[in-house]
């Protein structure tokens, strides 16, 4: 007899809102989801209230069990991973697993990764590949194996990525086609009709390390389209900056002009009230979304109505 995904037992793992688009979806599918697993509660605000995770809230909602370990390899949490008695394990943006948790199930633990792997393997996959202006991106899902974002190939979903488009953009069309692509996963692994295959061995490979300050801070001497690119890349956040008049000026929305410029890189223009536009090394980077320190976020024809 043939088995369907709503035979298996699944344990989930993850944290973050991009997260719970896949738990919903499993939901939804009619997977069976013995368990989630998610961050603990942590303080947060003024009143350093406790914070549950987008994923947690979820689970609260539609009655799944949840395990909240501060470590992964404690003998408690182990113990209650164990107890779940689990046929598979999903995990979509959570921490590193270590083997005796990823290896515990009899078919494995799958992750689902925002990218093309074996393109932009690492912490911020969707950044990266807005910021290198990739035409294209995609979702994959993978067996978990040792090395991070190394495992066998299970299914892989492409999707065009447009020229003024951000990283909130995409990241939001991305948790809804992993989504799906993860259900139909766990439906060609149930029913044996899925086989996985070793990541290609291509020449250069990008990576998609954590992004650190240091990235957001834009360097003028750059050309236009590089500068529009880590602007769209890091919105809406971290956010690019730069400095105007002594303070730190967030820039979530920009476009291009291509021209030789009068200025040199990083002196801005301004009519005072249209436009703001700073000298790259090939034009002008046009601020259209920004936020001064200490100001909230605003297009630039408000902005501008206040600066002087």
């Amino acid at each position: 007899m043939t088995r369907t995904h709503k035979d298996l037992r699944i344990v989930f793992m993850g944290t973050p809102e991009f997260a719970v688009a896949s738990l919903d979806a499993l939901v939804q599918a009619g997977c069976n989801v013995v368990g989630v697993v998610t961050a603990p509660d942590k303080p947060a605000g003024r009143g350093m209230k406790l914070n549950e995770s987008a994923v947690k809230k979820y689970a609260v909602e539609n009655g799944l069990p949840i395990l909240q370990p501060e470590k992964l390899r404690s003998p408690g949490f182990l113990d209650e991973l164990k107890a779940l008695h689990s046929d598979l394990q999903v995990v979509v943006a959570f921490r590193m697993l270590p083997e005796l948790v990823w290896s515990m199930p009899p078919m494995g633990t799958i992750n689902l990764h925002g990218s093309l792997l074996p393109q932009y393997r690492g912490a911020a996959p969707i950044h990266w590949a807005v910021i290198n202006g990739e035409k294209e991106t995609g979702a994959t899902t993978f067996k978990l194996q040792q090395e991070i974002d190394t495992g066998n190939i299970l299914l892989q979903e492409s999707f065009p990525v447009g020229e003024d488009e951000t990283t909130g953009e995409v990241h939001d069309r991305m948790k809804l086609i992993g989504a799906q692509l993860l259900v139909k996963t766990i439906q060609g692994l149930a029913d044996g009709t899925l086989t996985e295959r070793p990541q290609p061995q291509t020449g250069e490979l990008k990576h998609a390390p954590k992004i650190f300050t240091e990235t957001s801070r834009i360097d003028w001497n750059r050309s236009v389209t590089d500068l529009h690119n880590l602007v769209r890349g890091l919105s809406p956040f971290p956010g690019a900056f730069t400095m105007l008049q002594g303070k730190t000026l967030k820039i979530y929305r920009s476009k291009k002009e291509i021209t030789k410029p009068a200025e040199q890189p990083g002196a801005f223009i301004t009519d005072q009230k249209t436009f703001l536009k700073f000298a790259a090394i090939d034009g002008y980077l046009h601020v259209l979304d920004i936020q001064l320190e200490g100001k909230k976020r605003m297009g630039v024809e408000d902005f501008l109505r206040g600066f002087r």
